[in-house]
């Protein structure tokens, strides 16, 4: 594929694809998926959606679980988006703590940037997904399109903080969960394209 028209769209990890615990999710037990939210990234890879994960894991620095933990849970996600037919490219993650300074903890852009470089591509047409403030201005200081789901962090957002993070983030999207944002972005693509059939996919259409 031709790297400078890849469909891209990136990832929050926890809130986002899976429950997320203020204690943090430190093993594959507690890394459980959200309802739909691997059978939405398979309705997206379908439709010819690459995803990838950008996510801050500052539980390695706090050493409350190691990179072969890490491992094991991205593993276990990659299982149960292999049984509904889905698949995540690949996962960017930061392993430092809020107060290490580093470049790539989100809502710096670090993890974007890396994303960019790896797939050769102009950042301002892709769509960033995440439950957090901090997701959303990461990926928008790089150009891409923001969209918050009210599921993890997002759902405890009242009337108020929800618009002032809309405010503070201009364009922002907002979607009940990971399967309204993919219903959101492949309508989209159908109305481009003119095609009033209801199928996600790109491929194999049969002509009259």
């Amino acid at each position: 594929m031709n790297v400078a028209t890849m469909k891209l769209v990136i990832l929050d990890r926890d809130g986002t694809i899976n429950h997320d615990s203020d204690d943090y999710i430190k093993s594959p037990e507690e890394w459980v998926a959200l309802d739909g939210a691997l059978e939405a990234i398979a309705r997206l890879n379908h439709a010819g959606w690459h995803t990838v994960v950008a996510t801050n894991q500052s539980g390695l620095a706090r050493g409350l679980f190691g990179i072969e933990t890490l491992n094991a849970m991205h593993a276990k996600m990659n299982r149960e988006l292999a049984e509904v037919g889905g698949r995540i490219d690949a996962v960017f993650f930061c392993p430092h703590g809020p107060d290490e300074g580093c470049a790539c903890r989100k809502p710096r852009p670090g993890l974007f940037s890396m994303i960019g470089e790896r797939y050769g591509l102009d950042l301002a047409a892709v769509h960033v997904v995440g439950d957090k403030l901090g997701d959303l201005q990461a990926g928008a200081s790089v150009g891409c399109i923001p969209h918050l789901v009210r599921t993890g962090k997002g759902a405890a957002l009242d009337a108020a903080a929800l618009d002032a993070l809309v405010a503070s983030v201009p364009g922002t999207r907002v979607h009940a969960d990971l399967a309204a944002f993919a219903q959101h972005l492949l309508q989209g693509e159908r109305r481009e394209r003119g095609d009033a059939e209801e199928t996600d996919s790109v491929f194999g259409k049969l002509s009259g």
